[in-house]
Protein backbone atom coordinates (compact mmCIF):
# COMPACT_ATOMS: atom_id res chain seq x y z
CA UNK A 1 0.00 0.00 0.00
CA UNK A 2 1.38 3.44 -0.94
CA UNK A 3 2.19 5.90 1.83
CA UNK A 4 -0.72 8.19 0.88
CA UNK A 5 -3.14 5.25 0.90
CA UNK A 6 -1.83 4.19 4.32
CA UNK A 7 -2.42 7.71 5.63
CA UNK A 8 -5.97 7.71 4.25
CA UNK A 9 -6.68 4.32 5.81
CA UNK A 10 -5.33 5.51 9.18
CA UNK A 11 -7.40 8.69 9.09
CA UNK A 12 -10.52 6.65 8.41
CA UNK A 13 -9.88 4.67 11.60
CA UNK A 14 -8.66 7.54 13.78
CA UNK A 15 -10.04 11.06 13.49
CA UNK A 16 -7.98 14.02 14.67
CA UNK A 17 -9.43 17.38 15.66
CA UNK A 18 -8.50 20.40 17.77
CA UNK A 19 -10.80 20.90 20.76
CA UNK A 20 -9.03 24.13 21.77
CA UNK A 21 -5.60 25.68 21.20
CA UNK A 22 -3.10 23.07 22.31
CA UNK A 23 -5.76 20.39 22.93
CA UNK A 24 -5.83 17.63 20.31
CA UNK A 25 -8.57 15.01 20.21
CA UNK A 26 -8.03 11.54 18.76
CA UNK A 27 -11.27 9.66 18.12
CA UNK A 28 -11.38 5.91 17.52
CA UNK A 29 -13.48 5.48 14.37
CA UNK A 30 -14.92 1.99 14.30
CA UNK A 31 -18.38 2.74 15.72
CA UNK A 32 -20.08 -0.30 14.18
CA UNK A 33 -17.58 -2.52 16.04
CA UNK A 34 -17.74 -0.49 19.29
CA UNK A 35 -14.27 0.81 18.36
CA UNK A 36 -12.67 -2.61 18.79
CA UNK A 37 -8.90 -2.46 18.45
CA UNK A 38 -8.05 -4.00 15.10
CA UNK A 39 -4.40 -4.30 14.13
CA UNK A 40 -4.79 -1.33 11.80
CA UNK A 41 -6.38 0.81 14.51
CA UNK A 42 -3.65 -0.09 17.01
CA UNK A 43 -1.01 0.93 14.47
CA UNK A 44 -2.85 4.17 13.65
CA UNK A 45 -3.06 5.17 17.32
CA UNK A 46 0.59 4.32 17.95
CA UNK A 47 1.73 6.33 14.92
CA UNK A 48 -0.41 9.31 15.93
CA UNK A 49 0.83 9.31 19.52
CA UNK A 50 4.45 9.04 18.41
CA UNK A 51 4.02 11.97 16.04
CA UNK A 52 2.15 14.11 18.58
CA UNK A 53 4.76 13.44 21.28
CA UNK A 54 7.28 15.42 19.21
CA UNK A 55 4.92 18.36 18.61
CA UNK A 56 5.40 21.12 21.22
CA UNK A 57 2.23 22.88 20.04
CA UNK A 58 0.15 20.04 21.51
CA UNK A 59 -0.27 20.40 25.27
CA UNK A 60 -2.99 17.83 26.01
CA UNK A 61 -4.36 14.83 24.10
CA UNK A 62 -7.98 13.70 24.49
CA UNK A 63 -8.69 10.09 23.51
CA UNK A 64 -12.32 9.41 22.61
CA UNK A 65 -14.50 6.89 20.80
CA UNK A 66 -17.07 7.43 18.05
CA UNK A 67 -20.59 6.05 18.23
CA UNK A 68 -22.09 4.30 21.24
CA UNK A 69 -18.93 3.21 23.06
CA UNK A 70 -15.42 4.18 24.01
CA UNK A 71 -13.73 0.88 23.15
CA UNK A 72 -14.75 -2.78 23.41
CA UNK A 73 -11.20 -4.16 23.46
CA UNK A 74 -9.46 -6.26 20.84
CA UNK A 75 -11.19 -7.25 17.61
CA UNK A 76 -12.03 -10.87 18.48
CA UNK A 77 -13.04 -11.79 14.92
CA UNK A 78 -9.66 -10.67 13.64
CA UNK A 79 -7.89 -12.51 16.48
CA UNK A 80 -9.78 -15.75 15.86
CA UNK A 81 -9.01 -15.70 12.14
CA UNK A 82 -5.27 -16.23 12.72
CA UNK A 83 -4.88 -18.69 15.60
CA UNK A 84 -1.14 -19.07 16.04
CA UNK A 85 1.13 -18.39 18.99
CA UNK A 86 3.48 -16.19 16.93
CA UNK A 87 0.58 -14.10 15.65
CA UNK A 88 -0.81 -13.53 19.14
CA UNK A 89 2.61 -12.58 20.50
CA UNK A 90 3.06 -10.03 17.71
CA UNK A 91 -0.44 -8.66 18.27
CA UNK A 92 -0.02 -8.17 22.01
CA UNK A 93 3.46 -6.68 21.48
CA UNK A 94 1.92 -4.11 19.12
CA UNK A 95 -0.80 -3.32 21.63
CA UNK A 96 1.80 -2.92 24.39
CA UNK A 97 3.72 -0.42 22.25
CA UNK A 98 0.52 1.61 21.87
CA UNK A 99 -0.20 1.55 25.60
CA UNK A 100 3.35 2.54 26.51
CA UNK A 101 3.31 5.36 23.94
CA UNK A 102 0.58 7.00 26.03
CA UNK A 103 2.66 6.83 29.19
CA UNK A 104 5.95 7.86 27.57
CA UNK A 105 4.76 10.93 25.67
CA UNK A 106 5.32 14.26 27.46
CA UNK A 107 1.74 15.47 27.04
CA UNK A 108 -0.97 14.29 29.44
CA UNK A 109 -3.60 12.07 27.81
CA UNK A 110 -7.22 12.27 28.99
CA UNK A 111 -9.61 9.42 28.26
CA UNK A 112 -13.11 10.68 27.40
CA UNK A 113 -15.22 7.66 28.24
CA UNK A 114 -18.82 6.92 27.30
CA UNK A 115 -20.70 3.69 26.74
CA UNK A 116 -18.54 0.68 27.46
CA UNK A 117 -14.80 0.32 28.01
CA UNK A 118 -14.08 -3.39 28.17
CA UNK A 119 -10.99 -5.64 28.12
CA UNK A 120 -8.25 -3.76 26.23
CA UNK A 121 -10.63 -0.77 26.11
CA UNK A 122 -10.63 -0.70 29.90
CA UNK A 123 -6.85 -1.11 29.75
CA UNK A 124 -6.73 1.94 27.50
CA UNK A 125 -8.61 3.98 30.10
CA UNK A 126 -6.24 2.79 32.82
CA UNK A 127 -3.16 3.67 30.76
CA UNK A 128 -4.35 7.21 30.04
CA UNK A 129 -3.00 9.72 32.54
CA UNK A 130 -6.47 10.97 33.45
CA UNK A 131 -10.01 9.85 32.66
CA UNK A 132 -13.41 11.56 32.65
CA UNK A 133 -16.47 9.34 32.30
CA UNK A 134 -20.13 9.84 31.56
CA UNK A 135 -22.27 8.64 34.43
CA UNK A 136 -23.73 5.86 32.30
CA UNK A 137 -20.32 4.48 31.25
CA UNK A 138 -19.49 0.90 32.20
CA UNK A 139 -16.16 -0.87 32.62
CA UNK A 140 -15.00 -4.49 32.65
CA UNK A 141 -12.03 -6.72 31.93
CA UNK A 142 -14.29 -9.47 30.69
CA UNK A 143 -11.95 -11.82 28.84
CA UNK A 144 -12.24 -14.42 31.61
CA UNK A 145 -15.88 -14.90 30.58
CA UNK A 146 -14.54 -16.26 27.29
CA UNK A 147 -11.81 -18.34 28.89
CA UNK A 148 -9.14 -15.70 28.28
CA UNK A 149 -7.75 -14.01 31.39
CA UNK A 150 -7.12 -10.30 30.67
CA UNK A 151 -3.42 -10.47 31.53
CA UNK A 152 -2.23 -7.36 29.72
CA UNK A 153 -5.14 -5.20 30.97
CA UNK A 154 -4.22 -6.51 34.41
CA UNK A 155 -0.88 -4.70 34.21
CA UNK A 156 -2.63 -1.37 33.83
CA UNK A 157 -5.42 -2.11 36.31
CA UNK A 158 -3.04 -3.25 39.05
CA UNK A 159 -1.22 0.08 38.76
CA UNK A 160 -4.41 2.14 39.10
CA UNK A 161 -6.73 0.26 41.43
CA UNK A 162 -6.27 -1.29 44.84
CA UNK A 163 -4.94 -4.82 44.35
CA UNK A 164 -8.10 -6.62 45.47
CA UNK A 165 -10.33 -4.35 43.38
CA UNK A 166 -8.22 -5.02 40.29
CA UNK A 167 -8.10 -8.77 40.85
CA UNK A 168 -11.85 -8.93 41.49
CA UNK A 169 -12.50 -7.33 38.10
CA UNK A 170 -10.03 -9.69 36.41
CA UNK A 171 -11.33 -12.84 38.09
CA UNK A 172 -15.05 -12.17 37.65
CA UNK A 173 -15.22 -10.21 34.40
CA UNK A 174 -18.15 -8.30 35.90
CA UNK A 175 -19.15 -4.81 34.76
CA UNK A 176 -18.85 -1.86 37.10
CA UNK A 177 -20.50 1.52 36.68
CA UNK A 178 -18.83 4.90 36.34
CA UNK A 179 -19.20 5.92 39.98
CA UNK A 180 -17.76 2.61 41.16
CA UNK A 181 -14.89 3.05 38.68
CA UNK A 182 -14.22 6.46 40.21
CA UNK A 183 -14.32 5.05 43.75
CA UNK A 184 -11.83 2.35 42.75
CA UNK A 185 -9.45 4.84 41.09
CA UNK A 186 -9.98 3.98 37.43
CA UNK A 187 -11.41 7.39 36.47
CA UNK A 188 -10.97 10.88 37.91
CA UNK A 189 -14.34 12.51 37.28
CA UNK A 190 -17.88 11.36 36.50
CA UNK A 191 -20.47 13.71 35.00
CA UNK A 192 -23.80 13.45 33.17
CA UNK A 193 -23.29 12.48 29.53
CA UNK A 194 -24.38 15.93 28.34
CA UNK A 195 -21.59 17.51 30.40
CA UNK A 196 -18.81 15.13 29.35
CA UNK A 197 -17.15 17.36 26.76
CA UNK A 198 -17.36 20.40 29.04
CA UNK A 199 -15.70 18.55 31.92
CA UNK A 200 -12.93 17.24 29.66
CA UNK A 201 -12.39 20.77 28.33
CA UNK A 202 -12.20 22.16 31.87
CA UNK A 203 -9.56 19.60 32.87
CA UNK A 204 -7.54 20.16 29.69
CA UNK A 205 -7.65 23.95 30.14
CA UNK A 206 -6.35 23.63 33.69
CA UNK A 207 -3.35 21.66 32.43
CA UNK A 208 -2.73 24.00 29.49
CA UNK A 209 -2.54 26.92 31.92
CA UNK A 210 0.62 25.42 33.43
CA UNK A 211 4.12 25.55 31.88
CA UNK A 212 4.69 22.71 29.43
CA UNK A 213 8.18 22.00 30.75
CA UNK A 214 6.91 21.41 34.27
CA UNK A 215 4.07 19.19 33.06
CA UNK A 216 6.37 17.06 30.89
CA UNK A 217 9.02 16.69 33.59
CA UNK A 218 6.42 15.87 36.20
CA UNK A 219 4.63 13.26 34.11
CA UNK A 220 7.89 11.52 33.25
CA UNK A 221 9.05 11.49 36.86
CA UNK A 222 5.67 10.28 38.14
CA UNK A 223 5.78 7.04 36.17
CA UNK A 224 9.49 6.33 36.60
CA UNK A 225 9.44 6.69 40.38
CA UNK A 226 6.47 4.32 40.72
CA UNK A 227 8.69 1.40 39.70
CA UNK A 228 11.48 2.29 42.18
CA UNK A 229 12.15 1.78 45.85
CA UNK A 230 11.39 4.81 48.00
CA UNK A 231 15.01 5.96 48.37
CA UNK A 232 15.74 5.78 44.63
CA UNK A 233 12.41 7.47 43.95
CA UNK A 234 13.30 10.39 46.21
CA UNK A 235 16.72 10.71 44.57
CA UNK A 236 15.18 10.85 41.10
CA UNK A 237 12.47 13.24 42.28
CA UNK A 238 15.06 15.56 43.81
CA UNK A 239 17.10 15.57 40.61
CA UNK A 240 13.97 16.30 38.60
CA UNK A 241 12.95 19.17 40.86
CA UNK A 242 16.44 20.67 40.76
CA UNK A 243 16.37 20.64 36.95
CA UNK A 244 12.80 21.94 36.91
CA UNK A 245 13.73 24.75 39.30
CA UNK A 246 16.34 26.01 36.83
CA UNK A 247 13.73 26.23 34.08
CA UNK A 248 12.74 29.78 33.17
CA UNK A 249 9.07 29.17 33.92
CA UNK A 250 9.75 27.90 37.44
CA UNK A 251 12.07 30.79 38.23
CA UNK A 252 9.40 33.23 37.03
CA UNK A 253 6.64 31.41 38.93
CA UNK A 254 8.53 31.50 42.22
CA UNK A 255 9.51 35.14 41.75
CA UNK A 256 5.91 36.03 40.96
CA UNK A 257 4.82 34.35 44.20
CA UNK A 258 7.42 36.36 46.13
CA UNK A 259 6.31 39.56 44.36
CA UNK A 260 2.63 38.74 45.00
CA UNK A 261 1.70 38.97 41.29
CA UNK A 262 0.48 36.54 38.62
CA UNK A 263 3.30 34.76 36.80
CA UNK A 264 4.13 35.87 33.29
CA UNK A 265 4.92 32.66 31.44
CA UNK A 266 5.88 32.46 27.82
CA UNK A 267 3.45 30.38 25.73
CA UNK A 268 4.28 26.68 26.05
Amino acid sequence: MAESEQAQAASALLAQSEDAPGVLRLTLQRPDAFNALSEALIDAVTEALTRIAADPAVRVVVLAGAGRAFCAGHDLREMRAQPSHDYYRRLFDRCTRMMLAIQRMPQPVIARVHGIATAAGCQLVAMCDLAVAADDARFAVSGVNLGLFCSTPGVALSRNLHRKHALEMLLTGEMIGAHEAQARGLVNRVVPAAELDGEVAKLAASICAKPAAAIAAGKGLFYRQLEMGVEAAYQLAGQTMACNMMDESALEGVQAFIDKRPPSWRSG
